[in-house]
């Protein structure tokens, strides 16, 4: 087994990670072939391209690498989803929007991976959650 040097958490838009910062700097501090990451990193998110994407890349000592790709962030769905740029910054006095129930629904399934919830029912319930602080509504 490999050792683990060190782990970096990035999110970048799927499809477009470039050398330039602020990718390359902290590939670079961690010796990370950068063109390798590069490739590796655009070609395993293709399907998910103008999305927000986590991604953990794993640095082993001998200079290797691993990425794991998580899905993108609940709010970014949310907004997507509502057709918004952002969210209400008071969201008890102006609502940012709405999506509907099915839109949570779909949501969820798609994040219950990275979700801390047992089954799809609370999923969906910290979805709605996350919306309600956005100030987008659920109908």
């Amino acid at each position: 087994m490999k050792k683990i040097a060190r782990q970096l958490k990035m999110t970048i838009v799927g499809g477009k990670a470039t050398p330039a910062p602020p990718i390359g700097p902290a590939l670079g501090q961690a010796k990370v072939n950068i063109g390798e990451f590069v490739t590796r990193f655009n070609e395993g998110t293709k399907k998910m391209a103008g999305e927000l994407v986590p991604v953990v890349v794993t640095v082993y000592e001998d200079k290797t690498f691993d990425l794991t790709f998580k899905t993108p962030p609940a709010t970014a769905l949310i907004l997507k989803a509502a057709g918004k740029e952002k969210g209400s910054g008071k969201n008890a006095v102006s609502k940012a929007g709405s999506i509907t129930k099915a839109q949570a629904r779909a949501i969820a399934e798609k994040k219950l991976p990275d979700l801390n919830a047992n089954d799809l029912d609370a999923a969906v319930k910290i979805i709605e959650g996350s919306a309600r602080s956005m100030g987008v509504e659920i109908k």
